[in-house]
């Protein structure tokens, strides 16, 4: 497996390795040893799968207080995935990473506590895996609008198909500091 950088300090993307023949193909998608090695979470207390059409927009989200890092791929399509540091304090606040996930690429994206998270669909339909480390908190449920210009997200969407929440998430400059995330360096 092989971990890369980005932008971000903290968020990576996670390149594993693959054994394939002409039968197909095998690769682990977590492993506690392995993962932990690279400074990686071992631990998850809860794993989700949406199906999305093309042109979806889920984002942008995070929860606040009780924060949950995420280890997110895609089972089947490609999606354009995008991390927000909105960890107020931090020095990378309101700065963006985006990777592109695909089932053929068979990326992770790792997205730790206190960052915001979406992805837009690029296929004609797209299976998302989360692995979580905390449990949903519908109280803490919170996000960020998708095109605030302020971020200023490259998009590769211009109308996409959004959730009635999603559509009304309020601007990170309009977010109370007590609702977002602490930097603590």
């Amino acid at each position: 497996m092989k971990v890369v950088e980005t932008s971000l300090p903290g968020c990576v993307v996670v390149e594993p390795a693959v054994f394939g023949d002409d039968r197909g193909f095998f690769f682990e998608t977590w492993n506690a040893d392995r993962y932990g090695q690279q400074g990686l979470p071992t631990k998850f207390v809860q794993s989700n799968v949406s199906s999305s059409s093309r042109g979806v927009l889920r984002g942008l989200h995070y929860q606040w207080p009780n924060p949950q890092g995420k280890l997110v791929s895609v089972l089947e399509g490609e999606v354009y995935d995008v991390a927000v540091d909105i960890r107020h304090g931090s020095p990378t606040f309101g700065q963006w990473a985006a990777v592109v996930l695909s089932a053929e690429n068979k990326r992770q994206f790792w997205i730790p506590e206190g960052f915001a998270h979406g992805f837009a669909v690029l296929s004609e339909r797209a299976i998302f895996s989360y692995l979580c480390t905390a449990q949903y908190d519908k109280a803490a449920d919170a996000g960020v609008r998708w095109n605030d210009p302020a971020i200023g997200i490259d998009w590769p969407v211009s109308a996409p198909l959004l959730s009635a929440k999603d559509e009304a998430a309020p601007l990170l400059a309009d977010i109370a500091p007590e609702r977002l995330p602490v930097y603590v360096p």
